[in-house]
């Protein structure tokens, strides 16, 4: 939202947060899905309508994984609605937040299914302990965004009811998807000096990578 850490919110934005909190729970039924895929067949996902950024980054670590698998994961439609509905009646500071707030959600879920997922590979002794998992997106790291039609094709995830618009964006908005890659924490360790790099608005890899390299 703009606030620095180093900052406290008002009282005014902490009673936002506390609504948008009750908000998000009363209404966000989440849901995920996953399936593993192998390294020959992420290559064609990979590659889907021949409009990825080369080099990329992704390009240069997936092929080093361990293990790949695609995901899916939603907040589901009632925040989305919520959202509008605020937005509709002039409560555009509620709305707002809550609309922050849902994107961090939706977030997290895709983090905690890279753990699950993670967890459950090391769990069975399928890779080594000291394994690390990303998640990667279409729309980043060189992935271009229609990325998302060979995922949805070979992942469906209408099961959950996430659908893809011509543009290729998610309905319900409140979602995520991409790829987990699984491997030596080394194969993520990418500087971000590549062109797609510059033009990235998020540039959130870094807090991402920290996670996995932090001592535990």
């Amino acid at each position: 939202m703009g606030i620095g850490r180093d900052r406290e919110p008002t009282v005014t934005v902490s009673g936002l947060l506390a609504k948008a909190g009750g908000l998000l729970l009363r209404h966000a039924a989440p849901a995920g899905v996953i399936e593993e895929v192998a390294a020959g067949e992420f290559e064609a996902i990979y590659g889907g309508e021949g409009r990825n950024v080369s080099p990329a980054p992704l390009e240069s670590i997936w092929p080093r994984a361990d293990r790949l698998a695609l995901y899916a994961a939603t907040l589901g439609e009632g925040v989305s609605r919520e959202i509008a509905a605020l937005f509709e009646v002039g409560d555009f500071a509620l709305g707002y937040v809550l609309d922050a707030a849902a994107s961090c959600a939706a977030d997290e879920l895709s983090r905690l299914l890279v753990r699950n997922y993670l967890a459950t590979l090391a769990g069975r002794g399928d890779v080594p302990a000291d394994r690390t998992a990303l998640d990667y997106s279409p729309g980043y790291c060189g992935w271009d965004i229609t990325g998302q039609r060979a995922l949805f094709a070979r992942l469906a995830p209408g099961e959950i009811a996430i659908k893809l618009n011509e543009s290729c964006l998610m309905s319900p908005l409140k979602s995520v998807s991409g790829v987990i890659v699984v491997g030596p924490v080394a194969i993520h360790q990418i500087e971000p000096g590549y062109e797609c790099c510059e033009k990235c608005g998020e540039r959130s890899c870094k807090d991402r990578k920290g996670e996995i390299m932090a001592p535990v």
